[in-house]
């Protein structure tokens, strides 16, 4: 299974996968200085990182991507992480999951009181005891053969995520 969600969205991730999944898990985490970080919380939770990006390593993290998919693990990819722009669906999660075989599992969250960084995506950081109403979308492996599955995976996850910063085309505003 290939968990995909917003970069904004990450702060729920342990916390999905620690409540959630039996298996273990694999994260797509950038190969910054920022990102060993990341390695390190997640390692905290539980989860592994897979270290690269759309702009450093990216061909060798989509393989590790789906060797830990064909070994039997489940991964967690950002498709507009590390930098952005906030809500442009770059197309690694969709040729990770073609080349995998594997379904997507679509992660979106609503949030009750939440505070929103001045970071290039606007992470959410909810309030303690605030509501955080998540909704997944399985899509099957099978509906992602085509040559448009970046593009259907994008809107089936702007649907999930309905922010009033995301305007008709996706882009942020």
């Amino acid at each position: 299974m290939v968990f995909v969600l917003w970069h904004n969205r990450l702060f729920l991730a342990a916390e999905i996968f620690r409540r959630f999944r039996q298996r273990p898990v694999c994260a797509l985490v950038s190969a910054s200085r920022d990102g060993a970080w990341l390695t390190a919380f997640f390692g905290l939770a539980g989860l592994r990182a897979v270290r690269g990006s759309s702009s450093r390593g990216g061909h060798g993290a989509a393989q590790g991507l789906v060797g830990a998919l064909r070994a039997g693990h489940d991964v967690g990819i950002t498709p507009d992480g590390p930098r952005g722009p906030r809500y442009v669906f770059k197309p690694g999660a969709a040729t990770v999951t073609r080349l995998a075989g594997a379904d997507a599992l679509l992660i979106g969250a609503r949030f009750g009181p939440a505070w929103r960084l001045r970071s290039w995506d606007k992470f959410y950081v909810p309030w303690p005891w605030s509501t955080v109403r998540i909704e997944c979308v399985r899509v099957p492996a099978a509906e992602l053969g085509a040559n448009d599955a970046a593009a259907t995976l994008a809107a089936r996850l702007r649907e999930i995520n309905p922010d009033d910063i995301v305007a008709k085309n996706g882009a942020a505003r």
